[in-house]
């Protein structure tokens, strides 16, 4: 994990893919690739067997092991399947559904990587402004024209999951649909983008530039796609959130363990009272998160998606906001119980510095911590009832006074 970390902020982009391809393999054999696209079980695209009873209990244990090497070794492996993929196996390509199956099958085996592109240098949370186009050639394709920014293993990517518009340009999110694009089409270039933190997932700008897509590409239905962004969110979030907590838990388990080692005035560090409330309050945040990510748990486990979309989007908003305020309080902590060995890229604060590096990777990335809460106030209802502004109460009467005038001409 160091020198994969090591390899991608000096931009050594093979290297990195050597890593990528040798995890990918690895977990497709032991049957965690299939773990981390949602429930049920893809078992008709997978030969790895599935668990006894398999639910998001499972997956959620699968993600947070996964994440026990910080955030970038999570990303490279869910930051682009567990968000990319669940669009083809829940929606399928209706005109070319045997491309779809092969497609997905390449995916979970671990020899083909896909990836999510949704957000644009001029649009992210605002969804229905997208700007990349799919316009009809006539000739049963689809020209792709536009840009894709901050799309995780964009650069590893085989295949890559589109939000474009293919509706005009005023057709806002009526107009969105999903397509697949695949890395062999010419007009296709992706360039790592040197970020903070998450630096093995590969954050990449795309550029598609008269990309000539098959129409049977097309996934789902045309104009389906917000419908398909949205249907994709809660569980993308419910992935950063268990991330998020994993992330915080281990800040609190290197802290405790360092403190028990590391002697000052001549005493062991976790006997200073200072110390000892640090970690407490670590631990604190850190419980009560685990058990709200629990609890949306076990209620994913009892409705349908279509369920999960009406009635949990806000709560899983909160979680969301929770889990990267959690894991931001605890990093900033715990860098302060190492001191310069958190400070430091190695030894023994090594996890910790990674981790304070990531966390802004949770409250911006899959709906900014404000997004989040805007979406939790308006399911919730916050406001039912708004005080009349005089300013709509002026253009009302300019309105009339125009409408008489025009009369009497």
């Amino acid at each position: 994990m160091d020198d994969w970390d090591k390899q991608a902020v000096l931009n050594n982009h093979a290297k990195c893919k050597e890593y990528i391809q040798l995890m990918y393999r690895k977990s497709a054999e032991y049957g965690i690739l299939a773990g981390v696209v949602g429930a049920p079980w893809p078992s008709k695209y997978t030969d790895a067997p599935a668990p006894a009873n398999y639910d998001y209990f499972h997956e959620l244990i699968n993600v947070d092991e996964g994440t026990r090497c910080g955030g970038g070794i999570a990303w490279a492996l869910m930051g682009g399947l567990g968000i990319g993929l669940p669009p083809l196996i829940n929606f399928g390509m209706p005109m070319d559904q045997a491309k779809c199956d092969r497609v997905i099958r390449e995916c979970l085996n671990g020899t083909k990587i896909i990836c999510l592109c949704i957000t644009e240098p001029g649009a992210g949370s605002d969804v229905s402004n997208l700007a990349c186009t799919a316009k009809d050639s006539g000739d049963g394709y689809f020209i792709v024209d536009g840009n894709k920014k901050w799309i995780t293993n964009g650069i590893y990517a085989d295949y890559f999951t589109v939000a474009v518009r293919t509706g005009d340009k005023n057709s806002a999110h009526k107009g969105l649909s999903m397509i697949l694009v695949e890395r062999t089409m010419p007009g296709v270039t992706t360039t790592k983008m040197d970020c903070t933190g998450v630096w093995p997932s590969g954050t990449t700008y795309i550029e598609f530039d008269n990309v000539k897509v098959p129409k049977s590409n097309i996934i789902g239905q045309i104009g389906g796609g917000f419908k398909q962004i949205m249907y994709n969110f809660n569980h993308e979030r419910w992935l950063l959130a268990a991330q998020a907590c994993r992330m915080a838990r281990i800040c609190v388990e290197d802290s405790l363990s360092f403190a028990r080692s590391r002697r000052t005035f001549g005493k062991f560090l976790i006997e200073h009272q200072a110390i000892q409330h640090k970690i407490g309050e670590m631990a604190t945040k850190v419980e009560a998160l685990q058990a709200w990510l629990e609890n949306i748990t076990f209620q994913m486990n009892t409705m349908k998606k279509s369920e999960q979309n009406v009635k949990l989007g806000g709560h899983i908003a909160m979680l969301k906001l929770a889990s990267s305020r959690t894991a931001e309080f605890c990093a900033s902590n715990a860098m302060q119980v190492f001191g310069g060995a958190g400070y430091t890229r190695g030894g023994k604060g090594v996890r910790v510095e990674r981790i304070y590096r990531e966390v802004k990777a949770y409250a911006i990335p899959g709906g900014s911590e404000e997004i989040m809460l805007n979406l939790a106030s308006g399911q919730f209802n916050f406001v039912t009832r708004r005080a009349p502004d005089i300013k709509d109460q002026y253009i009302k009467k300019l309105t009339m006074e125009l409408k008489q005038l025009k009369s009497r001409l």
